[in-house]
């Protein structure tokens, strides 16, 4: 029997999420086919070389202990280790600058500048959000007025107009594949998700990004507004320990996902 290192922070306190919860349950079910050792991530580096593979789920923002996660993944890069997610990912496992450059290709995002001279191209808006280009789960997001976006200092950091969107709506991956999508239908109340039947079109929109990471193997969400003109655009690509919300999907959903895991999983290991 193969067996996983899963890395969680079963403590950790998220808005409107109850990660433990999601990361109990999930590993359970990967017990029925691996042998499965949960660790926080502080301690994944120290026991990473004793298992098949490492799970990295629910493990918080690594800002709160970036220079831990940086030995772990260069050491993981360094020995070989089989890590899910890879660590390949060009979204949000390498911060926010990606934003950047899918906006210059002219991918559907929202309009994003990262030096001051780009200011001048984004769309008029009232507000404009200032997140830094390696924050995660809101840290350090400030939101500045039209008139005081000259005094903005970009290093480091990203500006978005703040769009005023109808919902937010995230499709999940395993790897390639599409698993199911939930929306917020109030956009004051992120995590108070539904249901979400996507069109042909949606799917084309998410795969389209999944298509561009090119992650061998691991989870996806793609993040993604509904903008006033009835497009999508990409909020965030999070390819690094996107949280899954499976209690608010269907048995068939659940199974589906945990069948899919385990089949990654098997061939990553395998």
């Amino acid at each position: 029997m193969a067996s996983i290192l899963y890395v969680t922070d079963l403590g950790y306190q998220a808005r409107g999420r109850r990660y433990c919860d999601e990361d109990i349950w999930l590993s359970g079910r990967l017990r029925e086919e691996f042998g499965v050792a949960l660790c926080h991530p502080l301690d994944a580096a120290a026991l990473m070389d004793r298992f098949d593979a490492v799970v990295v789920r629910n493990s918080g923002p690594v800002i709160h202990y970036q220079e831990a996660y940086d030995a772990f993944r260069a050491a993981a890069l360094r020995d070989g280790v089989r890590v899910f997610n890879s660590l390949s990912g060009k979204g949000d496992m390498a911060g926010k600058e990606y934003l950047l450059q899918l906006s210059r290709e002219g991918f559907p995002v929202i309009p994003t500048a990262g030096r001051r001279e780009e200011f001048g191209r984004l769309p008029d808006a009232e507000t404009y959000v200032v997140k830094p280009m390696l924050g995660a789960d809101s840290v350090g997001l400030r939101f500045v007025d039209r008139a005081d976006l000259a005094d903005v200092d970009p290093v480091g950091m990203l500006v978005q107009p703040r769009v005023p969107f109808a919902y937010e709506v995230s499709f999940y991956f395993v790897g390639p594949d599409f698993q199911y999508a939930l929306y917020a239908p109030d956009p004051e109340a992120r995590w108070r998700l539904e249901s979400y039947e996507p069109t042909a079109e949606d799917l084309e929109f998410a795969q389209r990004f999944v298509d561009w990471n090119d992650l061998p193997y691991g989870i996806q969400r793609v993040d993604a507004c509904r903008a006033p003109g009835g497009e999508l655009l990409l909020v965030e690509l999070e390819d690094l320990n996107p949280y899954l919300s499976l209690d608010l999907v269907g048995h068939a959903e659940r199974e589906a996902f945990v069948a899919a895991m385990k089949g990654a999983l098997r061939k990553l290991v395998g």
